[in-house]
């Protein structure tokens, strides 16, 4: 090895052992300038407070337009402050209650990232499938009696997920009860849109397809309101493809488990098909 080449490497040493040194005495120098008992620093905390206080009245009173405005301000001024977790968890529900769903989901997400191990993470998890499931029943929805096995069943589904996975993960939260009954119902909701669809099908006369649609609702969602549909269903795709057997097997399960006929909470049909109907989307 040279002796610049030593030479260099001895300079690159000292710089390195000074710079070991002096960075200690720095970041203590720092931290000792820092005063947060300023009037400035006093102010923050003050008008941090109250922004706080105002953002919960407005929730409370039900203005939850303003309550978003004062949380959002909230976090963007203060995003480290001692209630930034409940700001984040107060915004998402306000969103929600003010129908601005995606922001809604959005805000439950954005807290359960970040806040792992908050105590209320299993309440992060029950607003996100509570946004989901009633995702539904939005302006128009409110107005128009529409039957909701009809529609799209995406938030449905994913209102599924989470509230199966919250009882995963937090079988003993105090929301685990309120999610299995909405967990009911939506297994019904879906059960009941794949029956729509094999009414569809069977409507075209495409037998086959109204027949698998039907057999995978009594294979995946038993106990629901949908499984004499599905059968009724079935046994008339089999007569009308000739399968006779089958056809008398659909026949003779629904004889025995429902001679009183089906449930009186489904429903087949609704204001959505009369609509299709009228204006020939559904010909």
């Amino acid at each position: 090895m040279s002796h610049n080449t030593n030479l260099e490497l001895y300079r690159l040493l000292r710089i390195a052992l000074f710079t070991i040194l002096i960075l200690p005495t720095s970041g203590c120098n720092y931290l000792n300038n820092l005063d947060l008992s300023s009037p400035n620093a006093k102010n923050s905390l003050i008008e941090s407070d109250q922004l706080q206080v105002n953002a919960d009245k407005a929730l409370e009173n039900q203005n939850f337009q303003k309550a978003i405005t004062l949380y959002e301000e909230l976090q963007a001024r203060f995003p480290f402050g001692d209630h930034a977790a409940q700001t984040q968890l107060n915004l998402a529900y306000a969103q929600y209650k003010n129908d601005d769903f995606e922001a809604a989901i959005a805000s439950s997400d954005r807290f359960i990232k970040t806040n792992p191990t908050n105590a209320s993470i299993d309440y992060a998890y029950y607003l996100k499938g509570l946004v989901n499931y009633n995702q539904d029943t939005g302006y128009i929805a409110r107005f128009l009696p529409t039957d909701a096995s009809q529609r799209d069943p995406a938030n449905s589904r994913e209102a599924f997920a989470i509230f199966s996975e919250l009882i995963r993960r937090f079988p003993n939260s105090t929301y685990a009860p309120d999610a299995k009954q909405r967990i009911i119902a939506l297994r019904n909701k879906l059960a009941s849109y794949e029956i729509n669809i094999a009414h569809y099908y069977l409507r075209r006369k495409a037998y086959i397809a109204a027949a698998n649609r039907a057999s995978a609702v009594i294979k995946n969602y038993q106990k629901t309101t949908a499984i004499p549909h599905a059968l009724r269903i079935m046994q008339e795709a089999y007569e009308h493809l000739g399968i006779n057997d089958l056809a008398k097997d659909a026949e003779r399960v629904y004889q025995k488990n429902y001679p009183n006929g089906p449930p009186s909470v489904y429903q087949n049909t609704g204001i959505i098909h009369t609509i299709w109907d009228f204006i020939g989307l559904d010909k």
